[in-house]
């Protein structure tokens, strides 16, 4: 037990000493200065946003939409799936309430019962009619044959007696023609009246023959596999008990899990880097493990404000070139664009870089120097060294003491460059002089 505690406090003294010895070595080498070394390699410029999954595809899933041909316009939900449920094509989404489309069912039924003895009515009176038509025209057929034997039988009457038996029979098969002409006419109305009734039996048939299809719509079946994702409306999403318009009676969307894509939104600052096209990684916050590739493929060009924020940001589509089944829409997403990709460049950390009088940008070298820099492209961390470093050297991250007062050692290759800096500059400070004057002259004169 003795021993143990011994190995225990040699362990914690060794330690010691070694952070002892490293300290001291820190402080007579380099102090506290931070330094980093001048790196040549493959420089990328990105820019990271957070987005949101949502499918690249979707079907919409729709109540009954002939509904509306039938006086129901609202439809109330009476049961449904959780949203989320994964179903296969032909399952189960929804139940909505059928009672107002009974109620309609029921009166077309009655009125095509109604309808249908109507008809039956027409048909028994139209034989009762047509039959006394017909008893009518036997009747005056058998008159006008009486008519013609009383002329035959009269032959040895006098003239005026003869005539007027004539004129008898004349008269009858008047009235024999009339019978038959009305008998015609009697037949073409019966057919019409039963002809309107019958059309009216057959739209109640229809009718009833297509509700009876709508009202199987009623039971919401998923139209192809996919993931439940209710409607979105005023006061939140669809439930048990909301009420969809038959006229745009859209329950739920099936998204397409296999392609999906990230929605994100970059400052109007940056968004003049991004285009089409552009390579993405694309992280999960669900998953941190998991990396994804995507492809820029989409730019808004109209800006918006999004709530709870002052900055004007645009829209940017990302389509995810992986199909993974765990990604799930609404899921947060990690974007990083890579905007620029130079391959073999000097560069340094940012914090290495400063500046003289606005133009002249330079870094403190670890052998007490201050050299001029030409700079390239930034990102986040780092940017390019065209000219004024090599590979390999160490720079400062910090002010070192003791090259405060060193002067800057300076490009030759850009001294031409400075002097047009310097000469616009002029040129600005000239004119700004000139207007003063001009200005002060105005408002002397209008005073």
């Amino acid at each position: 037990m003795k021993n143990k505690k011994v190995y225990i406090i040699l362990a914690v003294v060794f330690v010691v000493l070694i952070f002892v010895w490293r300290f001291f070595s820190v402080s007579t080498g380099e102090g506290f200065d931070i330094m980093a070394d001048v790196k040549r390699g493959d420089f990328r410029v990105e820019i990271t946003s957070s987005g949101e999954l949502e499918a690249l595809n979707s079907v919409e899933v729709l109540g009954p939409l002939e509904a509306r041909r039938f006086r129901v316009n609202n439809i109330t939900i009476e049961s449904m799936v959780d949203e989320g449920t994964v179903v296969s094509q032909g399952d189960l989404i929804a139940e909505l309430d059928k009672s107002e489309l009974f109620g309609r069912i029921e009166d077309r039924r009655l009125d095509l019962e109604q309808s249908k003895a109507q008809y039956e009515q027409i048909q028994l009176d139209t034989s009762l009619v047509l039959r006394q038509e017909r008893d009518n025209i036997t009747n005056l057929e058998y008159i006008v044959e009486e008519r013609k034997l009383v002329v035959e039988q009269s032959q040895f009457e006098p003239p005026a007696i003869v005539k007027q038996n004539e004129y008898n029979v004349e008269k009858a098969q008047r009235d024999l023609e009339q019978a038959r002409d009305r008998y015609r006419v009697k037949i073409l109305q019966e057919k019409a009246r039963m002809v309107e009734v019958a059309a009216r039996v057959r739209e109640y048939e229809n009718e009833m023959a297509q509700m009876q299809e709508v009202l199987e719509k009623f039971t919401v079946r998923a139209p192809q596999n996919g993931m439940v994702i209710y409607q979105s409306v005023r006061g939140g999403k669809i439930k048990e008990g909301s009420q969809i318009s038959a006229w745009n009676p859209v329950v739920a969307t099936l998204p397409d899990l296999s392609r999906m894509r990230s929605i994100t939104y970059i400052n109007e600052v940056d968004i003049r880097k991004i285009k089409s096209g552009q390579k993405v990684e694309i992280g999960l916050d669900a998953f941190p493990d998991k990396k994804l590739s995507g492809t820029v493929t989409r730019v808004a060009n109209i800006g918006q404000q999004r709530p709870n924020s002052d900055a004007k940001v645009f829209e940017v589509a990302i389509v995810v070139n992986e199909s993974d089944p765990q990604l799930r829409p609404a899921m947060t997403t990690s974007n990083m664009i890579i905007v620029e990709k130079v391959e073999n460049v000097l560069h340094v950390p940012l914090e290495a870089i400063n500046v003289h009088n606005d133009s002249i940008n330079y870094v403190f070298l670890k052998n007490g120097t201050k050299q001029e820099v030409l700079l390239g492209m930034a990102n986040l961390n780092d940017i390019i060294i065209e000219m004024g470093l090599n590979e390999g050297e160490r720079v400062f991250l910090s002010t070192p003491d003791f090259a405060k007062d060193a002067p800057i050692k300076l490009l030759p290759e850009l001294q031409g460059k400075r002097t047009e800096i310097y000469k616009e500059a002029a040129g600005l400070e000239d004119e700004e002089k000139k207007e003063q004057p001009s200005e002060n002259r105005r408002r002397r004169r209008a005073q």
